[in-house]
């Protein structure tokens, strides 16, 4: 039985519910019959806070009529058909057709995974709800198994559940300072608190897909500390009974949303894998396949030593330990995010799922509360040092860090003897943060530059990307370093967009052998103008090891400081 309503009872003077056919955090559906037009139906009965007070109330009454507007307004067969709104008793119910069949949650649920190509078919299906959607300017936000509905007999795909769309110009729950979403489903870019476009929804689809065929989602964890900073932080492992799709899933699960495919390209992946019943594999480059190559020294055949493994931490004095996989995140004041987050999510659960108190639609209700500030969800990525990483990862606190010794720019690095060093212990520069990554080494960044891991690369940005600091850690080559940057300069016009003024000269860091490069070259249609990048390369503890920046032409003085900065304080820490 619902909130208010039940079987037997008329809505609207016309509508008959039936059995309670489901319900969730926002609402209640019921089977219903249309005495007047003598069809079945299905009618969604609006949860709304008993308590609110008037201003609050009409908000989710709004919230209702919105949802009924939007579906109605979207014209797709792959989309649920809304047919009326009745007002009862001071609360909406929405009329729409009823889909006889089960939800794709209700089938991996009772029937386990679905086969490859059925996964396919239902992702071109929904693609075209997305862009129907899409092309109205509406995002669904919830797109997961549950709100997905197959129907018996025909096998019709329909998406459903339309509750937290974000509308042009309708001011949303997310722009008033909450989250909205489920969050195994949810886009890291949303995680973090940033404005989304219409990847955010392909990134979700991606993740539908991986369940369908996996039987749950890649970021499913047993607690929502666990799923938020898996989202949002955790390598992404596709499981092997999603190999048929991998290309097409992890194009989806781009964290970048820039280089994530898009709805053209997942389609065409999709349908070419139906028509040949061959895996479909993704063209270089993004969904546009226009985004310039790594930066760095291009050497195929030589990767990386370390395994990928996403995520810088903050190298801050504190009794933290050691960061590893799953270790606590700390939030604002020294708890660790994890365990505050654990601590409110069953309590959360435990109450009732209406208005204000609806927890499982409000994720950041918890982070809210740790953070003292109705900051959303990006208080997820809060570091130790008070920093965000905007780029979704987030960072964990180490230990205090070893002294790093200081050099006049243009100097010789003065690095240690060869093999892997302690982390450095001292302070850097004003404006400055040492960090312990993952990949196995430290060195130090701008405040503010956050993490990225590409093409066996881990890249450190500024806001914008105008900054962009590189490592790799590569096996050495025969030629070693200085003569891989003779080489990369020798390719330079072959490799780099308008590469120009290149030049590498021989030099040492810390007595070691090393190379440095400088060149010229045009950016992308991104960066809009000449960049300027310096690149240094050494072997040190059995690997070459190369560090880089890029940065607008105009700001290579800046990104000079940047780069030494960094370098002084490298260390190979190990992995």
């Amino acid at each position: 039985m619902g909130i208010f309503g039940g079987e037997g009872r008329l809505i609207g003077d016309r509508y008959r519910l039936g059995i309670r056919l489901g319900r969730g955090g926002m609402g209640t559906v019921w089977r219903a019959t249309d005495e007047l037009l003598g069809r079945q139906v299905a009618v969604k009965e609006l949860h709304l806070d008993e308590d609110a007070a008037g201003p609050e109330a009409r908000v989710q009454r709004e919230r209702a009529m919105r949802e009924a507007r939007t579906v109605a307004g979207i014209k797709h067969p792959h989309v649920i058909v809304v047919h009326d709104v009745v007002e009862q008793d001071g609360r909406p119910w929405i009329v729409m057709e009823l889909v006889e069949g089960p939800s794709l949650a209700d089938r991996l649920h009772s029937g386990g995974s679905v086969a490859p190509r059925e996964a396919a078919r239902i992702g071109v299906a929904l693609l075209g709800a997305l862009r129907a959607a899409h092309t109205r300017g509406v995002l669904h936000r919830d797109l997961k198994p549950a709100n997905v509905l197959l129907e018996s007999g025909t096998g019709r795909v329909v998406l459903t559940d339309f509750g937290i769309a974000q509308v042009p110009g309708v001011t949303t729950l997310t722009d008033a300072g909450g989250f909205v979403g489920s969050p195994e489903y949810t886009a890291p870019e949303r995680m973090a608190g940033r404005a989304t476009g219409p990847q955010a929804d392909l990134w979700s689809l991606g993740v539908l897909l991986c369940a369908a065929l996996n039987g749950e989602s890649p970021f499913h964890r047993d607690s929502l500390g666990g799923v938020l900073h898996a989202v949002v932080y955790d390598a992404i492992e596709l499981p092997e009974a999603a190999r048929p799709l991998r290309a097409v899933i992890g194009g989806l699960l781009e964290r970048d949303p820039e280089r994530r495919l898009d709805i053209a390209g997942t389609e065409r992946l999709l349908s070419g894998y139906l028509h040949s019943g061959r895996a479909p594999e993704r063209a270089p480059g993004g969904p546009a396949g226009e985004h310039p190559p790594p930066e760095g020294l291009l050497l195929p055949g030589t990767p990386p030593v370390a395994p990928p493994a996403p995520g810088g931490a903050p190298v801050a004095p504190g009794p933290f330990p050691p960061a590893g996989p799953g270790a606590p995140v700390p939030a604002a004041g020294g708890r660790p995010l994890r365990e505050a987050l654990d601590g409110r999510a069953p309590a959360a659960a435990a109450r009732p799922h209406t208005g204000r108190t609806r927890t499982a639609l409000l994720v950041a209700l918890g982070v809210v509360v740790i953070a003292g500030a109705g900051a959303g969800v990006t208080a997820l990525l809060m570091r130790q040092d008070g920093t965000t990483d905007g780029g979704g990862r987030t960072g964990h606190s180490q230990q205090a860090a070893d002294a790093t010794p200081s050099r006049k720019p243009g100097g010789p690095h003065r690095t240690a003897a060869a093999g892997p060093a302690p982390a450095p212990t001292a302070t850097v520069p004003a404006g400055y943060r040492l960090v312990r990554d993952k990949v196995g080494f430290a060195f130090a960044v701008p405040d503010g530059f956050t993490r990225s891991y590409e093409n066996d690369r881990v890249y450190y940005y500024s806001q914008g990307k105008r900054f962009r600091i590189g490592v790799q850690l590569q096996r050495q080559v025969a030629q070693g370093p200085l003569g891989a940057m003779r080489t990369a300069d020798a390719k330079g016009p072959a490799t780099y967009r308008g590469y120009r003024q290149g030049q590498v000269t021989e030099t040492t860091h810390n007595g070691l052998t090393a190379g440095l490069w400088e060149f010229v070259w045009n950016g992308s249609a991104e960066d809009g103008g000449s960049r300027y990048t310096y690149d240094l390369s050494w072997d040190e503890g059995g690997r070459m090891i190369d560090v880089w920046i890029s940065s607008p032409l105009g700001s290579r003085t800046e990104a000079k400081r940047h780069f030494d900065t960094a370098v002084d304080a490298f260390r190979l820490t190990g992995t």
